[in-house]
């Protein structure tokens, strides 16, 4: 049986947050304040609340040193993207993947060099594992 992916959606001031726990294996609230400083600007209250509400959802979890408050990440980036980037998929393009990578290409959302990126990934993908996909393993993709 295999183990089904939960759900995790965050909002931009939780992914800075999230960002820096992935950066180092622990942080303290002080450390993710200084991290976040020159581009949040956060008081130390406001990031400790969004530390006590990552770990109640269970994305974050914390040990205690003396009176200090240690976190560290429990989920990985890449599981993150994958659930936020399902979420889109299934909100805005009713599940079709294919439909998004169209959307991106014919809104100039992609460069030509991402492009090229893209179809070598597309390439190793297949001889990796496939995955079900709207593309079959043997159709080659050729709006990308």
């Amino acid at each position: 049986m295999t183990k089904r992916a939960r759900k995790i959606q965050l909002s931009d001031l939780q992914l800075a947050v999230m960002r820096v726990l992935w950066s180092r294996p622990e942080a303290t609230t002080a450390e993710v304040v200084a991290a976040l400083a020159d581009e949040r600007g956060l008081a130390h209250t406001t990031v400790a609340t969004l530390l006590t509400r990552l770990e109640k959802r269970g994305v974050v979890a914390q040990r205690r040193d003396g009176r200090t408050w240690i976190y560290r990440a429990t989920v990985s980036e890449p599981e993150v993207q994958r659930s936020m980037v399902a979420d889109l998929v299934a909100s805005l393009f009713a599940g079709d993947s294919a439909a998004l990578v169209a959307h991106l290409v014919s809104a100039d959302e992609v460069s030509s060099g991402d492009l090229a990126a893209i179809r070598a990934r597309l390439r190793n993908a297949r001889t990796a594992a496939p995955a079900p996909s709207s593309i079959s393993a043997t159709e080659e993709p050729t709006d990308v």
